[in-house]
């Protein structure tokens, strides 16, 4: 694909010009500027303008000065848009922002630049604006790879920039494109059984995390035993042990996934009196908590530590118990003593750090190099530090310590890594081992390595009295300020495999967590913002009276002397509820502060709903950043402030209005895309950090309202030509409840007209986010009937069936689609673009566990039972397709046999035919050339493709009779 003359312009901070050289194989192809102003001083110099320009566009993290960051970043984009627009040289050309992590393109902390998401909406306008003039295109991770070939970050540029898409994400060396599809059809989403009020996450069979799903739980509702306690489950944390538990990799049948949780006491037994129904408890669940509801003995369980929200102690069971037990009780660790914890940035990591400290001992850890600098803000120096990734740790330990080594060694690792880890106990010492991969003989251990005492351990070989008792010291522990909870990294249940999958591959710091769905509170409070518009107060009618909600606090900047507002709370008080209805400017925090403490304690906050937001339309070489600030504030900073003030509120919703002006870019609204995208992306955000959050991205509602009012009649018979039509109020709020049912960061609410879709799909005008909705789901890729992430029958005798019709060339690339394709889905790719038939394994990133998955996930696209060292004998995915090959290529077929028994039947005929001279001596001439090339074993013929063998082998019966016929000249 061919790339053109592309232009790079600023400082480059994401190395897009190196990479881009790389992959295209052209340094020529790339030009640097410094600014849009020197590439014009190029051109006015008789150079060409770059058919396209890449600008970076960089915010920063979602901190205190996100705000402040969002506007510089849009200030420097609306400028950089302007100065390009005013250019008329570059009018055939394309500028395109680029920025690096502000969108979600999966599910996951996908958005770590919040302040640079909400230049996608404005953008996207610019681009409504001016067709062609503009592009979107993000990069995930951190600098650019160049990659080589098919690979790498740099070849997936080179891609989106010649296919000249309009918007773009670059994710592990692929390119996604962004679409919208209906909920229906939304792929690895999980969903509770219909009907069931008790379910928990499990396997419908082992082996792979595709078979992951939510399945009916009835013990959740069985009657209690006399030491157990019912909870309803706000968010349970997930483990390693849950990976293994999935792949079928798990000592014994009866593991379940979800070990650990918090959530309020519903229930008690008859034995139980340490908890009462209401109290905020966190706890290990061995029968599995990832539901609704869990069940577990009380003495596993402990009240949370003040201070701590439900997804903080979530996270905290399983690993600070484990760290605890372990370094407490069975390795006595004593002040100053030295202490090397692997895999220090995960959650038993980070416990046994903390830990550790407490008891006095000296700390050495090791991680990935990605991850130091969370070690470093936990106290640990480079001196103390190794990369996890290579057994360096033992030479460079030993060094640091004199060549005394270690006295205790915590070990989450295998193989080489744990014979070096032996060795850092030059005097003896106690290893602790809590991994299940590689697990030792201890009398062997202790042969090889004198003085060294060796125990794998399991949290749950610990009475539950002793865990009664450790859970006494942590609980003190943590709310003396010894201890802290581990970051987290979350997901809502619904997308669990791709966290499971995500924690597998190491990729997290901390903790990861799965949140769970949560019906609004109607003792609780919910908070409405904008509530005295058109949509706010039709939306707390529906909450009395569809949701039964009784207490409701509402707010707009005028307050009572909004038109409507004294009609608005006493219709709502005639139906029951109670009402305050409060002016507030909910822009400046400190108001916001004041306006959430005032709430009645005894009916806490527990939702919210923003629906406030000001227009201010115009094109945008107009904007200002007064026009920016207008809309920007009310939508925009007011969300973040109630982002930040309700955090540790214990919500069961936070639903932000957006507008679909940010997904699609409506003209003249640039300032109100960005401030609605920016929404998106907070509800993002939340999802990431464990708090509920849903976006609601509304199309146009036929109720006029002061936001749209200002729409003629021309305007809306242009929009119902695109397929957009106006929701009734009836629809609507039936579409911002299946929003809350679906608990996605994203909804989009908008009314659609298929036949008008289909039709501008016809005519190659629809807009491609809406290509999903018309089209049928575009085909399957050759091998997806094969690739064996399905049940019985997915793979088999259909992959088998297919490649028996196949010549060697075609089974072979089969086999590549269904290799790489599975390798992708272990991997969580959402595409196979990035993985390279030539690139090792373990530069793909496999480990040990991914193996496992691939191994089985191939034996059942094959039904072969596969060796468990598949990727270690075949290193590469080129060469496990050609072991493949040879495992499941069809027998070779006889055919010298058949041809010799076809010139047994010629030949008794030949006295009944009419053979002419000429004839005869071409047939001579042929078989004689044939005789000489079987002799010295040349089979290629001239100009032919692939041996004689193969072209015979590949013929069917009637074309190997017309070629003896035609050779033999039979007439």
């Amino acid at each position: 694909m061919a790339l053109g003359v592309v232009g790079v312009v600023g400082g480059d901070p994401l190395g897009l010009a190196e990479a881009l050289r790389a992959a295209a194989g052209d340094a020529a192809s790339v030009r640097v500027y410094d600014s849009l102003g020197a590439l014009r001083a190029a051109v006015d110099e008789g150079a060409g303008v770059p058919a396209r320009v890449l600008v970076t566009c960089v915010g920063g993290p979602a901190d205190e000065e996100v705000l402040d960051a969002m506007r510089a970043v849009l200030g420097r984009v609306t400028a950089q848009v302007r100065e390009w627009l005013a250019d008329e040289r570059f009018g055939d050309a394309q500028l395109v922002v680029v920025t690096r992590d502000a969108v979600a393109a999966r599910p996951g902390p996908e958005i770590r630049d919040l302040a640079a998401a909400p230049v996608w909406g404005l953008v996207r306008s610019a681009a409504t604006e001016h067709p062609g003039r503009f592009a979107l295109l993000d990069v995930g991770g951190g600098p650019v790879t160049p990659g080589t070939g098919s690979s790498g970050t740099g070849a997936a540029l080179v891609q989106a920039l010649a296919g000249r898409l309009a918007e773009a994400a670059v994710r592990d060396g692929g390119v996604q494109v962004p679409r919208l599809v209906r909920a229906a059809d939304a792929s690895g989403v999980l969903t509770p059984p219909d009907g069931c009020g008790s379910w928990r996450l499990d396997v419908t069979s082992r082996g792979t995390l595709a078979h992951l799903a939510l399945l009916p739980h009835p013990e959740g509702e069985g009657p209690l035993q006399g030491h157990e306690i019912r909870v309803a489950m706000r968010a349970g944390g997930l483990n390693f042990r849950d990976v293994m538990v999935g792949l079928g990799m798990y000592p014994g049948d009866d593991a379940r996934i979800g070990g650990e949780g918090a959530g309020v006491v519903v229930e008690v037994g008859s034995q139980v009196t340490a908890f009462s129904p209401g109290d905020r408890v966190m706890g290990l669940f061995p029968s599995g908590g990832l539901g609704p509801v869990g069940v577990t003995d009380h003495r596993w369980a402990a009240r949370i530590p003040r201070g701590l929200t439900f997804q903080q102690a979530a996270v905290v069971p399983v690993v600070y118990l484990t760290a605890y037990y372990g370094l407490v009780d069975l390795a006595g660790l004593r002040r100053g003593e030295r202490l090397l914890v692997h895999s220090a940035a995960g959650g038993v990591g980070m416990a046994a750090l903390q830990i550790a400290r407490h008891l006095g001992a000296e700390v050495y850890g090791t991680a990935g190099l990605g991850k130091w600098e969370a070690l470093r803000g936990l106290g640990l120096d480079d001196a103390h530090l190794a990369d996890s990734r290579t057994t360096g740790f033992e030479q460079g330990f030993l060094a640091a310590t004199g060549g005394h080594g270690m006295d205790v060694v915590l070990d989450s690792l295998a193989r080489e890594f744990v014979d070096a880890s032996l060795r850092l106990l030059p005097r003896g010492g106690r290893f602790l081992e809590i991994g299940k991969t590689d697990i030792r003989d201890a009398g062997q251990v202790a042969a090889e390595h004198p003085g060294v005492a060796y125990r794998a351990f399991d949290l749950m070989e610990a009475e539950p009295g002793r865990i009664q008792a450790i859970w006494a010291e942590l609980v003190a522990l943590f709310e003396a300020g010894a201890l802290t909870p581990p970051p987290i990294t979350a997901w809502d249940i619904s997308h669990a495999v791709d966290a499971l999958r995500y924690l597998s591959q190491a990729q997290h710091t901390g903790k990861t967590l799965l949140t769970l769905p949560r019906a609004l509170d109607v003792e609780g409070t919910v908070l409405i913002t904008g509530a005295t518009g058109a949509l706010g107060s039709l939306l707390a009618r529906h909450l009395v009276t569809h949701h039964h909600i009784r207490h409701l606090h509402l707010t707009s900047r005028t307050g009572g002397d909004a038109p409507g507002a004294t009609q608005l709370t006493d219709d709502l008080t005639r139906l029951g509820a109670t009402v305050t209805l409060t002016p507030c400017d909910i822009t400046d925090p400190t108001a916001l502060a004041h306006l959430i403490d005032t709430i009645d304690p005894h009916h806490p906050l527990t939702a919210v709903v923003h629906t406030a937001g000001l227009l201010d339309d115009g094109t945008v070489d107009t904007l200002t950043p007064h026009r920016l600030d207008t809309v920007l504030a009310p939508k925009a900073d007011a969300a973040w402030h109630l982002h930040r003030l309700t955090r540790h509120h214990d919500l069961t919703a936070f639903v932000l209005y957006s507008s679909a002006a940010g997904l699609l870019g409506n003209p003249g609204q640039a300032n109100y895309a960005a401030a609605n995208t920016f929404l998106d992306a907070l509800a993002h955000h939340r999802h990431t950090q464990g708090l509920p959050a849903t976006s609601l991205a509304w199309g146009l509602w036929d109720q006029a309202s002061r936001m749209t009012g200002h729409l003629d009649g021309t305007a809306l018979s242009r929009l119902s030509r695109t397929g957009v039509t106006a929701l009734t109020p009836q629809e609507g709020l039936a579409l911002f409840d299946a929003a809350l049912g679906l608990r996605q960061p994203l909804s989009v609410a908008m009314g659609l007209d298929p036949a008008v879709l289909a039709e501008r799909a016809a005519a190659g005008v629809l807009e491609p986010l809406f290509a999903a909705l018309v089209r049928p789901r575009a085909g399957a890729p050759a091998a997806r009937a094969a690739r064996g992430a399905g049940g019985p029958g997915s793979g088999g005798d259909v992959l088998a069936d297919r490649l028996a019709a196949l010549p060697a060339q075609g089974r072979r690339a089969l086999l590549a689609e269904v290799v790489c394709e599975n390798v992708a889905a272990v991997l969580g790719h959402a595409t196979a673009d990035s993985v390279g038939l030539e690139r090792p394994f373990k530069t793909l990133g496999f480990d040990s566990l991914s193996a496992v998955e691939l191994r089985n996930r191939l034996g059942a696209a094959t039904g072969r039972r596969l060796s468990p060292t598949l990727i270690f004998d075949h290193p590469t995915p080129a060469a496990l397709v050609g072991h493949l090959d040879e495992l499941l290529a069809p027998p070779q077929a006889d055919v010298f046999g058949r041809l010799l028994a076809e010139l047994d039947v010629l030949q008794g005929t030949l006295g009944e035919a009419v053979v002419s001279p000429a004839s005869a001596g071409r047939a001579a001439a042929r078989l004689q050339d044939f005789l000489l090339r079987l002799e010295e074993g040349q089979f290629d013929a001239v100009g032919s493709e692939g041996s004689a063998a193969e072209r015979i082998s590949a013929a069917s019966d009637d074309e190997i009779f017309d070629l003896i016929d035609n050779e033999l000249g039979i007439v």
